[in-house]
């Protein structure tokens, strides 16, 4: 029965995404009826994932369906922090529609199940939450930069319904932005290092080179941005082909089973 909690979930993170695409048409209700709709989405995904804690023998979110189930509860919760600022919450069309479709094939390949059994150990533990963590920054950081490219081509256009919108500056956003990677990054390094301290020599596959990309890519930015002042639109754009490599390396990472 608790595993019903995914569908006033779904059903939230949903009206979320469509409420948030109606205040394009000027900031008013629809706006706050999205963030209540997240809120509410939220706070069934946090029980659901509450009972599968409790009710699991091991960690339970060491399949693929349930790296994901906690993937989109870590993406919104990072979305929640600035979200519930309105001049932040447009930053939700980006991130909910996304939310929404990883909770639905979270669910379908049953990883809001309750009863789940895993032999996974607190290092796997640790590493997989830390790794999550790192991935989920980085998409909110991905949103953060789609949403500056959206914003920044709507000014230069003159358009005065951006006016009408209540978004943050863009100097707001690329810091913001820049910060959301840099959490994200820590996190990974530090996903990382937990999960070399366990491995075993015949245990490297392609997903590690991957991640390792990832991990690259952000280094490379972080440290150019402090550096030679990388800004603006190239750092959007490389924040969003950091998101593009997420999105290639969650799949066939080792949270797969």
């Amino acid at each position: 029965m608790a595993e019903l909690l995914v569908w006033p979930a779904l059903i939230a993170y949903g009206e979320a995404a469509f409420a948030y695409a109606g205040e394009l048409r000027g900031a008013g209700r629809a706006g706050r009826l999205g963030i209540w709709g997240v809120r509410i989405g939220w706070l069934a995904q946090t029980a659901l994932l509450l009972v599968q804690a409790v009710s699991s023998e091991g960690f339970p979110w060491a399949t693929w369906a349930g790296a994901l189930n906690l993937f989109s509860w870590l993406v919104v919760s990072a979305y929640l922090i600035w979200g519930c600022t309105p001049r932040y919450r447009m930053l939700g069309l980006a991130v909910m529609p996304v939310a929404a479709g990883l909770l639905l094939l979270a669910w379908a390949g049953g990883g809001t199940a309750i009863e789940q059994v895993s032999d996974a150990g607190a290092a796997l533990a640790v590493h997989a939450g830390l790794m999550l963590a790192g991935f989920a920054a980085f998409t909110v950081a991905g949103g953060m930069a789609a949403l500056y490219l959206w914003e920044e081509r709507r000014l230069k256009r003159r358009d005065a319904r951006v006016l009408r919108l209540r978004l943050p500056p863009l100097a707001a956003l690329d810091r913001l932005a820049a910060r959301v990677a840099l959490v994200g990054f820590a996190s990974l390094t530090a996903g990382i290092v937990v999960g070399l301290a366990t491995l075993e020599r015949d245990e490297v596959d392609a997903a590690m080179g991957v991640t390792a990309v990832v991990w690259l890519l952000y280094a490379t930015v972080l440290l150019l941005r402090r550096e030679v002042g990388l800004h603006g639109r190239r750092a959007a754009w490389s924040f969003l082909l950091g998101l593009l490599l997420v999105a290639i390396v969650l799949p066939i990472t080792h949270f797969a089973a």
